[in-house]
């Protein structure tokens, strides 16, 4: 065969066998499908297997969005209560033009001003809430007092409603003047060991006082390890004088100061002088035993019921 000839008869066989190779191709496609619609018909199992073998395709997840967190304050209608009443008190029906009538009136709409006597002047120093109670579901009723510099204290119980969020008020009604609150029982109090004045105790405790209220000395000197405590600056007296000390321990009034990390709490009644005159202060103390000496371990008040707050 002439080489002419050969060309073209490996041309057409090059051309048969890519043919055939589409065919092939053509064949695969129709069987894959065959096998994803056999797959999803038998059930989502097989279906499972039918894909494994296709590239994963990795879709990237939309951020979260942030929840939103709602809080709601609690209603504290004393504040709203105090403001009315003391401008209120302050308002006249006969000038309601007044900026505390305005104020009263915005406060209370369906609550009249009162009418006080031409050149009275009972208006009040300074008006406090002084209780708040809820009588029922968006309703409470808030009770403060008026002091006066030329008249006794006088109390107003204030109706006010809140709204379902507890961010708006109003005063509902007219105040009524009530009597004051009933005085408590004093409790008992936990000191009842006196401790000497000459005691190494009273005397380590007038020196702590006089450097804490007078600046006489270092307060550090008087206090235990780790403990820190600034003085009052400016220092507000010129002088300190203890005039009572009481304990809860009986250790508190031994002669000699016991072992290393005896503990006992101390109420001390303070006299402080300045130029304005005298001044009685109460303070709890907590002290501890170390090396023969007494150290302040911590300085409460209020000493009255035993219990304070740490300084």
């Amino acid at each position: 065969m002439s080489p002419g000839k050969q060309a073209p008869e490996g041309q057409a066989a090059a051309v048969v066998a890519a043919g055939a190779r589409l065919e092939a191709m053509r064949r695969r496609v129709r069987l894959s499908r065959l096998v994803v619609w056999a797959a999803i018909a038998a059930g989502p199992v097989a279906l499972t297997v039918a894909v494994t073998s296709a590239p994963a395709v990795v879709e990237a997840a939309a951020p979260a969005k942030p929840a939103t967190v709602r809080t709601r304050a609690a209603a504290d209608p004393g504040g709203y209560a105090q403001l009315f009443v003391g401008a209120w008190l302050r308002s006249s029906a006969g000038d309601a033009t007044r900026w505390q009538a305005r104020l009263a009136q915005s406060m209370a709409p369906d609550v009249d001003l009162p009418d006080p006597a031409s050149g009275a002047q009972l208006r009040p120093q300074s008006v406090t809430a002084v209780r708040t109670a809820q009588r029922e579901a968006g309703r409470w009723s808030v009770t403060v007092a008026a002091q006066y510099a030329e008249a006794p204290v006088r109390y107003y119980v204030v109706p006010v409603a809140v709204d379902d969020d507890g961010g708006s008020f109003v005063v509902t009604g007219a105040p009524a003047v009530v009597a004051g609150p009933d005085r408590a029982q004093v409790p008992a109090s936990p000191y009842a060991v006196s401790v000497p004045s000459g005691s190494d105790l009273a005397v380590g405790i007038g020196e702590f006082f006089a450097a804490y209220l007078t600046g006489a000395g270092e307060v550090g000197r008087y206090l235990a390890p780790g403990v820190r405590l600034s003085a009052v600056t400016p220092a507000p007296y010129t002088a300190v004088t203890v005039q009572q000390l009481l304990a809860v321990q009986d250790a508190a009034a031994a002669e000699r100061v016991p072992a290393d990390g005896t503990t006992v709490r101390v109420c001390a009644q303070v006299e402080a002088r300045d130029a304005a005159g005298r001044w009685p202060l109460a303070y709890e103390l907590t002290l501890k035993a170390r090396s023969g000496r007494w150290e302040v371990a911590a300085l409460e008040t209020p000493a009255a019921s035993g219990r304070g707050g740490g300084v």
